[in-house]
């Protein structure tokens, strides 16, 4: 039933690209010099744009593995296929997208990092929507594998929804598994946003360290795990963006922005915006071997008493 279900969504989904006139951005994603992302030949109207949104925090809270936040995101009985290729051949998958999120309940996950280009972008009457796009699936910084993605979307009451979410997976080589540093930067701000604190300790060496504003450092990950669910448990809704990433004589400089609300134990309900940086030095394995963060701390304190200056 639900493969017979997945099927007549795909086929509905390869008429509607057959016959749709399709609105393509080539090369829609960029990086600058210093680490921002930029959009180029950006021409969509506000309903691409807003499909565009809601696929790109998908992915974000996907490779967090927020089961509840991508739950939200979902049509009623939305649907999930999946073509990969293993082993010489291809194999195929199709499910409810109940049934994986009950799955990837029991499965021990890992946090991945999957930016998108080449997006292709097609909106009917406002109401229906498909967007495909070229995707490179990354883990700690190392390029695994090479997806094409397909979304297809419907408006709800205003909100953007997800029908299905259909992808092709397709391995890198081992020796064309070039580690990025930027990729891995951004992994990590987005790990940050987790609410999984053993997520931003796994960025780390097993014997690596964290301190801030010269503080004591938490050595170990199990250390780093509960700097960062203090961080966590102050901000259930924090979210921390990369800025930029420099090279510097003292290492990789990792410039960050945080922004959340004090609402966990004891906080005053104030809503903080903070901007700070680490510097890194990395293991042979592309990993935090020791990271010296630094942030204003008067001003921070500051806002968690009156509040961030809007």
């Amino acid at each position: 039933m639900k493969n017979t279900c997945s099927s007549h969504i795909i086929l509905i989904l390869i008429i509607f690209i057959m016959k749709s006139n399709i609105i393509t951005a080539q090369g829609s994603i960029g990086v600058n010099d210093t680490g921002k992302t930029q959009t180029l030949n950006k021409n969509w109207s506000q309903d691409e744009e807003d499909v565009k949104a809601t696929v790109d925090q998908f992915l974000i809270v996907a490779g967090n593995y927020d089961l509840v936040a991508m739950a939200e995101m979902m049509a009623h009985k939305a649907s999930l296929a999946i073509a990969r290729f293993k082993d010489g051949g291809w194999t195929t998958e199709t499910m409810l997208m109940d049934d994986y999120f009950e799955a990837a309940k029991n499965s021990k996950n890992r946090p991945y990092y999957e930016p998108l280009n080449n997006y292709i972008i097609h909106v009917t009457e406002g109401h229906l929507a498909f967007l495909k796009a070229d995707g490179l699936l990354h883990a700690y910084g190392i390029p695994l594998k090479n997806n094409i993605d397909y979304f297809t979307l419907i408006k709800e009451n205003g909100i953007w929804k997800f029908v299905n979410l259909s992808f092709t997976s397709t391995p890198i080589p081992t020796d064309q598994q070039t580690y990025d540093t930027m990729a891995f930067a951004k992994g990590y701000a987005q790990a940050w946003c987790s609410q999984k604190p053993d997520f931003v300790a796994s960025f780390f060496s097993e014997d690596g360290s964290l301190s801030v504003n010269n503080g004591d450092a938490a050595v170990g990950r199990t250390a780093i795990t509960e700097v960062a669910k203090g961080f966590m448990d102050a901000f259930p809704d924090m979210i921390v963006t990369m800025d930029r990433l420099l090279t510097t004589p003292k290492g990789f400089e990792f410039h960050w922005t945080l922004t959340g609300t004090n609402t966990g134990p004891n906080g005053t309900g104030k809503k903080v915006k903070i901007s700070g940086f680490e510097i890194w030095q990395l293991d042979e394995n592309g990993l935090i071997k020791k990271s010296k963060g630094s942030f204003d701390s008067e001003e921070y304190n500051r806002q968690l008493k009156f509040g961030a200056v809007d």
